[in-house]
């Protein structure tokens, strides 16, 4: 995600107003590394600003994932994680605490795609989740 500076540019560019609530939402995915989900950031939000709406909260994710601000994060079918940090990584994520960690490791060497999808499609990028248990669940 960009600066919170630079961000404010891109969305005012966009047509968004950009509000104390939604300024508080960008500090708190900037270099976040916990992967939070529209309820997490909403809990922090609120401690600030007890009137903000969740629907505000997850317009704005949605809003930057759209703009490629953040990545949307699919742990499991209940919520959705947002990673600001749109780089190409991967994921190991705890079966148990749903705790994300970051993979900064270029597997593209290890993958050898089937050749009926190498000839319908062509693959621009790609993510791997881990799924295991983290050693303080274990």
């Amino acid at each position: 995600m960009e600066t919170v500076e630079k961000l404010t540019k891109t969305l005012r560019s966009h047509g968004m107003k950009i509000t104390p609530q939604r300024l508080m939402i960008f500090k708190i995915l900037e270099n976040n590394t916990s992967h939070p989900s529209a309820e997490d950031v909403y809990k922090k939000v609120k401690k600030i600003y007890p009137a903000v709406s969740f629907t505000t909260i997850y317009k704005t994710l949605e809003t930057l994932k759209e703009l490629g601000e953040v990545k949307e994060l699919t742990i499991d079918e209940d919520r959705k994680h947002y990673d600001p940090n749109t780089n190409i990584h991967h994921h190991v994520i705890c079966s148990a605490c749903k705790k994300i960690l970051d993979i900064f490791e270029d597997f593209s060497s290890h993958i050898q795609l089937p050749d009926f999808v190498n000839k319908d499609y062509t693959v621009t990028g790609f993510q791997i989740s881990f799924y295991g248990t983290c050693k303080k669940c274990n």
